[in-house]
Parts: C-alpha cells; structure tokens; sequence
C-alpha cells in the first residue's frame, strides 16, 4: 500500500489548522506560504 500526498493540499491543512490554534501566525503562515507557491512556480519544482 503506498500513499501518495500531495504537499500543497498537505501544507494547506498545516497552516489552516496552526491559524486555529494560534492566530498571530496568520500574517507569516500567509507570507510563507506566498513565497513558497511563488518559488515553485518560478523554477518549476
């Protein structure tokens, strides 16, 4: 049996569930999570 998951619905559900618990994390987990998806777009990773 081998699981396959995907890391944006993955780190999506991290970040939903981190704002819940701690909402001052609101700003950076959206800032991260702005330049991660910019990055990967950039350079295709």
């Amino acid at each position: 049996m081998t699981i396959h998951l995907e890391a944006v619905p993955v780190l999506s559900l991290v970040a939903g569930i981190a704002i819940l618990i701690a909402p001052k994390l609101l700003n950076l987990i959206v800032a991260i999570y702005l330049i991660v998806i910019g990055v990967v777009g950039i350079f295709g990773l």
